[in-house]
C-alpha cells in the first residue's frame, strides 16, 4: 500500500540554498533514503546524497531529518505522522558540499592526532594477558561506525564552533578506548586534557542520545576519562607522586 507524501529536501552548497519542496508516492516498509532516491529517480537527478551500505553499518547516509541528527538508512517512513511533512538537510555542524552531502573531512584530520596504541611489553613467558571484563569495556567504543552523528549534535561543535579546542564526542570514546586497555602505555592525559579539550564537555549526554549503536559515549567513556585528567592534574597527593616517580625515572 502507497501514500502521497511531502517532503522539504535542502538544496544547495556553499554559497548557500533552501528548502525545496517535493511530493511523491511512498510504498510500505521504505525508509528515509529509499524516499530521497525516488526523489532523485522521478523530480531531481541532480539531488546529492551520500550513502553505501543501506545497513546502518557505514555512517554514510548521516542527516538532519526534522532537524534530529538521524541515518536516513535506518529512519522508517511509518515512524512519522501520515500527514506531517518531513525536512532533510545536512548535517549542521559541517561545510556542505552539496544538499544533502557535508564535508566532514575535519573529523579525519583530528584522527590523525591521536598517539596510536602502544603495547606494554610482553610478560615473562612472552605473552600478554587481560581480563575479560576490561576486553568487554573498550570492545564497546569500537562499536562506532564514525556516521558523526554525535559530532554534529555537540553544542560545542556545532553551537559554538570549537573545532580548534575539543575534539568532539567520536573522538572522546576512540581516545578511552586507548586509555582503558590495559595493554596500552602510551601516556595521552595531557593531550586529553589540553589539545583534545576533554574539559570544554559538560555531560549534556545529547551525543549518548543520537548514537545508533547505542554507545554509551558520555557515561562510559567520556566521564572516565574527564575523571582521569582531574586525579592526575588536580589531585595535590596523586600530582606530587607523579612527580617524584618522573624525577625518579630521569636520575
Amino acid at each position: 500500500m502507497s501514500s502521497r507524501r511531502n517532503f522539504r529536501v535542502w538544496r544547495g552548497d556553499r554559497a548557500g540554498g533552501e528548502f525545496s519542496n517535493y511530493a511523491i508516492e511512498v510504498d510500505e516498509g521504505m525508509v528515509v533514503l529509499d524516499a530521497i532516491h525516488r526523489i532523485q529517480a522521478e523530480q531531481a537527478a541532480d539531488l546529492a546524497v551520500r550513502w553505501n551500505c543501506k545497513a546502518g553499518k557505514c555512517g554514510s547516509c548521516s542527516v538532519e531529518i526534522n532537524g534530529k541528527p538521524k541515518l536516513s538508512c535506518m529512519t522508517r517512513m511509518n515512524s512519522f505522522a501520515p500527514d506531517a511533512t518531513i525536512s532533510v538537510q545536512p548535517l549542521k555542524a559541517f561545510p556542505v558540499i552539496k544538499d544533502l552531502v557535508s564535508d566532514v573531512s575535519w573529523n579525519y584530520e583530528q584522527n590523525k592526532k591521536i598517539p596510536p596504541f602502544k603495547p606494554r611489553a610482553r610478560g615473562a613467558d612472552g605473552k600478554h594477558r587481560m581480563l575479560q571484563r576490561d576486553v568487554d569495556r573498550v570492545q564497546e567504543f569500537r562499536k562506532c561506525i564514525e556516521c558523526y552523528l554525535c559530532q554534529n549534535v555537540c553544542h560545542i561543535l556545532r553551537d559554538h564552533d570549537k573545532k580548534n579546542s575539543f575534539v568532539g564526542p567520536r573522538f572522546m570514546i576512540r581516545l578511552a578506548s586507548l586509555e582503558m586497555h590495559p595493554l596500552d602505555s602510551a601516556d595521552r592525559l595531557p593531550a586529553i586534557k589540553g589539545e583534545f579539550g576533554s574539559g570544554l564537555c559538560n555531560i549534556t549526554r545529547c551525543c549518548t542520545e543520537v548514537c545508533p549503536e547505542h554507545i554509551n559515549i558520555t557515561d562510559n567513556g567520556i566521564i572516565p576519562l574527564k575523571e582521569r585528567v582531574v586525579d592526575r592534574f588536580y589531585d595535590p597527593l596523586l600530582w606530587l607522586a607523579c612527580k617524584f616517580f618522573s624525577a625518579n625515572r630521569r636520575s
